[in-house]
């Protein structure tokens, strides 16, 4: 049965991959950005949305899901990171997602079977140097995604994935030479880093009926590296 989405971001990487499949699916999407972009290309209305001052984007009266995807990665050892580092990091990861159901809120609850997806890192469960500050504010996601989803129960489920390094735009800098690459497929148990679609296809999932029995979870699709080791 078709479905209504909203997608935050969604211009590349993680959301673009995941708005693909689901209008692959037959459903439809409405999304908030920084600029139409890809989006508008799909035919996604997009509206504007800037995760570092958010407004209330106008939704459908009644909203199936929502996906937040803005997100951080500015690595820096802990003594170089300012205050302002730790500022951005939550008001991107934290604050925007936290507009962003406030103002959806009211068309997720017509709906009655809603469903979001928010997003953390591996760095939250597998501690790794130089990500003290987005570790920070995506542990706080992680505490949000729990909250919401004992709050917003039993209509609303509240979901998180936690994706180690993913080949997107926003990775671009660890991963702009055939060395960095290599060293980082190295780093996981499964001996590669992850793609878009291996993450947007458990979005696709969380948001479907498939997972009407899960929420308040953080799944890590991280190709093991937060629970696995193996032997050289």
């Amino acid at each position: 049965m078709s479905k209504t989405y909203a997608i935050i971001g969604g211009n590349s990487g993680l959301g673009l991959a995941t708005v693909r499949r689901l209008l692959a699916a037959g459903h439809r999407v409405t999304a908030a950005a920084r600029q139409a972009g890809p989006l508008a290309v799909l035919g996604v209305p997009v509206q504007p949305f800037d995760a570092l001052a958010p407004s209330a984007p106008v939704w459908p009266e009644r909203l199936d899901g929502l996906v937040y995807c803005p997100g951080t990665i500015a690595l820096k050892p802990f003594h170089r990171l300012a205050e302002d580092d730790f500022l951005r990091d939550y008001r991107v990861n934290v604050l925007g997602a936290v507009a962003a159901l406030q103002s959806a809120l009211p068309a997720l609850k017509a709906s009655g079977d809603a469903s979001v997806v928010l997003f953390s890192t591996v760095a939250v469960a597998q501690g790794l140097p130089m990500h003290a500050s987005i570790a920070s504010a995506k542990g706080a996601v992680e505490g949000l995604t729990r909250s919401l989803a004992a709050e917003w129960a039993p209509h609303i489920r509240v979901n998180a994935i936690a994706p180690s390094l993913t080949d997107t735009p926003l990775a671009g800098p660890l991963l702009n030479s055939d060395l960095k690459r290599e060293a980082a497929g190295k780093r996981h148990p499964l001996q590669r880093i992850g793609a878009p679609e291996d993450i947007a296809a458990l979005v696709e999932h969380l948001l479907g009926e498939h997972a009407r029995f899960m929420t308040g979870q953080v799944l890590h699709v991280d190709g093991g590296l937060s629970a696995v080791r193996t032997f050289a």
